[in-house]
């Protein structure tokens, strides 16, 4: 997995009801901190702004996968579109440029 990027393009796993979908997505971050293999980052994009903020329980398990290193980074654009700057709880504000970099030399997995 550390040569792996994960986009994250919505507060939700899969299609369907917010609420599961909400759910999954805490899950796979749950599973995810506890393997040994981290992905080098996580980069929140659109709503998936959503999962860093104190509002979702996911921000919990990403700020731990922080905690571990994992560069956990949330698109500038897309945190001042949804006004949550003042709501993260987890992840650093990042721009498109450090992902086009990311993608450049890391294999880019995308949850959506």
């Amino acid at each position: 997995m550390k040569n792996k990027v994960i986009l994250v393009s919505s507060d939700q796993l899969g299609r369907g009801n917010k609420e599961l979908g909400e759910g999954v997505l805490e899950t796979f971050f749950t599973v995810l901190k506890q393997r040994d293999d981290l992905p080098y980052a996580i980069f929140f994009m659109n709503s998936g702004v959503y999962a860093l903020t104190a509002d979702s329980f996911s921000s919990v398990h990403l700020k731990e996968l922080e905690d571990k290193g994992v560069n956990v980074l949330a698109c500038k654009t897309c945190v001042e579109y949804y006004g949550v700057e003042e709501k993260l709880a987890a992840g650093k504000i990042s721009g498109m440029a450090d992902f086009v970099d990311l993608a450049a030399k890391y294999e880019v997995v995308t949850i959506s």
